[in-house]
């Protein structure tokens, strides 16, 4: 399963993370939770959301699907880690354009510890 890109309608993505939100419920409280994915999230530095992110992203700010997945993460106790170690952007980037000319970290991993669901 993967989030609906960004020019999908906003119902298509409240639906893919009220989704999301009922597969995490489903796991043992006190288990560690990791979801790893296509997001469709570029997620940038800004600092409001600091220390969910970190600060190294290959994006400075933050689309609509970057919000929203701070948002769950943030809901659900969790942290985006591939935004928090430094790296390269050449080993940042998740997605190019058919073309080579764009590349984007749209794929991201989610890691929290269970206290809270």
């Amino acid at each position: 399963m993967h989030a609906p890109s960004e020019e999908k309608c906003d119902e298509s993505k409240d639906s893919f993370y009220e989704e999301l939100e009922q597969v995490l419920d489903h796991f043992w409280k006190y288990h560690m939770k990791m979801l790893l994915g296509d997001f469709n999230a570029k997620v940038g530095r800004e600092n409001i959301f600091k220390p969910i992110i970190g600060q190294e992203s290959l994006h400075q700010d933050s689309i609509d699907n970057g919000v929203r997945i701070v948002n769950f993460a943030t809901s659900k106790n969790l942290v985006v880690k591939s935004t928090m170690f430094p790296h390269r952007n050449i080993h940042k980037y998740t997605w190019t354009s058919p073309d080579g000319k764009t590349h984007n970290q749209m794929e991201h991993i989610l890691i929290g510890d269970g206290s809270q669901v």
